[in-house]
């Protein structure tokens, strides 16, 4: 799993259910427009503080900004399947590991306290 390209989602996604603008939200965090930018597009790697100052600026908590999202999930499980029959590929939710299914349960969580 891409780590800046989850960050990045994760941040353009919740700053717009917040309603904001990069500008707008380049005011609130202190980070220019461009490093913004940058940074939804995965292109940027901010540091624990920077992502700490950018969670303050979206009033969310830290963790929301790394919580798998479904493209993460989607990635991961594709990544575990083998790709074998097209038995194993058909395999329903109750049936993945379970490891996934705390992932997507806790990604849920997360975004409904958003």
């Amino acid at each position: 799993m891409d780590m800046r390209k989850l960050i990045g989602r994760n941040v353009k996604r919740i700053r717009l259910e917040k309603g904001l603008t990069q500008e707008q939200f380049a005011e609130l965090s202190g980070f220019t427009q461009q490093y913004l930018s940058g940074l939804e597009r995965g292109r940027r790697n901010p540091t624990i503080v920077s992502l700490y100052e950018i969670a303050l600026a979206l009033a969310v908590e830290h963790v929301a900004l790394v919580t798998p999202d479904d493209e993460a999930l989607t990635e991961k499980t594709r990544r575990l399947k083998p790709a074998a029959s097209a038995t194993n590929s058909s395999r329903s939710k109750e049936q993945e590991p379970k490891s996934i299914n705390a992932v997507r349960q806790h990604a849920k969580q997360a975004r409904k306290k958003t």
